[in-house]
């Protein structure tokens, strides 16, 4: 069997571009995988095309061969751009290698170690709204949710549509409103919150400095992770949990947060870390410093179907993220997510609080091609935000 195409389809769905990849062989089989760089497609589609001048006619299933030969035949290595096209090749090798032997992916990484996948939900209500939701949230059987922190505008109270973003005025906001989550909610409810790096560590040690002691259970990605000296001094700020690892390209950046212990939940994405081939050590790695998975998965259901079987054969996993509706009325997560029903026509689907293992060959994703061609690329870009005096701020 050889590889005979690769094939990259930038689909608008919803409000975003999500970047899926067909890897097709001289045999019939052909393998789906995902790329994790939002808002760059085009980037990674530049070294899709670059990779395939050399993939094609080798054989697919030496998998673990390719992912070294895309990583050490360069002089400039790695990154966030060439491993996010690595991610979706070796992701959508481990797809035809499933179906090649007609297993579940999983299969091939050991076998499963759980029955289903439990997830945790996402609310990005705010102020009082917050409260009503994370409620009704429970009430639908959740016991792991995740906020979103608090974005005051000094005309309308809350808002999330504002370019300007407050890191003090929201440390207060947010500290307020998690303790009253946490008060209302009680103490077995595992509570969150993602603060998409917006922190400073002065910022997020007072923001942590300003709830009761087990208001929160984990604290995602306060400051930006390029430098794990200040997470490492964040720590001595702080007890709150961290989870931290969204980003991170390669098993050698998960290196010093793991070996340091600066993250107790690993945030991996196989659509960016290099997919199943590097995200194995990586939980290996994870496992000996008994740290557990709580994979990112903000994309599409290539990369949920993907992260499945990386959950199932893994044994030490918490949650995993989901974005899906739950009813008509309560939605939680990105809107505009559950537009994909149209380009995937065979994809997992949550059951209550959790999905059930994939037991068809392969991923268990099937895309609608001639849909997906017509579905062109849009510039979308993240929102470029400011703190009040104009200076420029993560978002």
């Amino acid at each position: 069997m050889r590889i005979t195409a690769i094939k990259p389809f930038p689909i608008w769905i919803g409000n975003r571009n999500q970047l899926v990849v067909k890897i097709e062989t001289d045999e019939g089989l052909s393998g789906l995988g995902e790329s994790g760089l939002s808002g760059r497609e085009l980037a990674v589609i530049g070294a899709l095309n670059h990779f395939s001048e050399f993939l094609i006619g080798q054989d697919p299933l030496q998998i673990g061969r390719i992912w070294q030969e895309l990583y050490r035949s360069q002089y400039f290595e790695g990154g966030r751009v060439l491993l996010a096209a690595q991610s979706a090749i070796d992701i959508a090798l481990y797809d035809i290698a499933g179906k090649a032997l007609n297993v579940p992916v999983y299969q091939l990484l050991g076998g499963r170690q759980r029955d289903f996948i439990p997830c945790f939900a996402t609310t990005t209500s705010a102020g009082p709204a917050l409260l009503d939701e994370v409620q009704l949230l429970i009430q639908h059987g959740w016991q792991v949710i995740r906020v979103t922190p608090m974005m005051p505008d000094r005309a309308s109270g809350f808002t999330s549509e504002s370019s300007i973003f407050d890191p003090r005025a929201s440390i207060a906001a947010t500290a307020h409103w998690l303790t009253q989550v946490r008060e209302a909610c009680g103490s077995t409810l595992v509570l969150g919150i993602d603060y998409h790096h917006r922190l400073s560590i002065a910022e997020t040690a007072s923001f942590c400095q300003r709830m009761p002691a087990g208001t929160l259970d984990f604290l995602e990605e306060p400051i930006r992770d390029e430098s794990p000296a200040a997470y490492a001094a964040l720590r001595r700020l702080t007890a709150v949990p961290f989870a931290v690892g969204e980003e991170f390209a390669s098993k050698w950046q998960f290196l010093p947060y793991l070996e340091e212990h600066l993250t107790d939940f690993a945030r991996i994405d196989l659509c960016n870390v290099g997919g199943f081939t590097e995200a194995m050590k990586v939980a290996g790695w994870a496992e000996a410093h008994y740290i557990d998975l709580m994979p990112h998965n903000p994309l599409g259901p290539v990369c949920t179907a993907a992260t499945l079987h990386l959950a199932a054969a893994v044994p030490n996993f918490a949650w995993l993220e989901t974005r899906v509706p739950q009813t008509e009325t309560l939605y939680y997560g990105d809107s505009g997510i559950h537009d994909a029903d149209r380009f995937f026509p065979l994809q997992p689907r949550l059951v209550g609080t959790s999905y059930p293992l994939p037991t068809g060959p392969g991923l268990g994703v099937e895309l609608d091609e001639s849909l997906a061609a017509a579905a062109s690329w849009r510039f979308w870009e993240a929102p470029h935000w400011r703190r009040p005096d104009g200076s420029v701020t993560n978002w």
